[in-house]
């Protein structure tokens, strides 16, 4: 087990399954994350004083939290929401394998 804290998950949900493939996609071949994994899911969230349930796919992405502001600008560039959920979540502990490989992944 290895003290991963460089390392994170961002989260970020789009409005359909072809706008998660093609950020995750963008993500990867950029080397700004190692893995992207997405799924459906089902939202209910307030947005300009209305409130919505809707399906969106929600983006688990795998990498090095240095690298936060520069995966933040490639996903506004590429998402079609106005405000898009982008949150970093640090990876506390992970597997010492895992994490290189992570790092192998990204080039750092």
């Amino acid at each position: 087990m290895a003290n991963s804290t460089a390392y994170g998950v961002v989260l970020v949900t789009t409005a359909s399954k072809e706008e998660a493939e093609a950020i995750a996609s963008a993500l990867v071949e950029a080397k700004l994350a190692a893995c992207v994994n997405f799924f459906p899911i089902q939202s209910i969230y307030r947005w300009q004083k209305k409130l919505h349930n809707e399906q969106e796919w929600q983006l688990s992405i795998k990498t090095d939290l240095r690298l936060f502001p520069l995966l933040e600008t490639k996903i506004r560039e590429l998402h079609s929401y106005q405000v898009p959920e982008i949150i970093a979540l640090p990876i506390v502990y992970g597997s010492e394998l895992y994490c290189q490989w992570i790092s192998e992944q990204l080039g750092s």
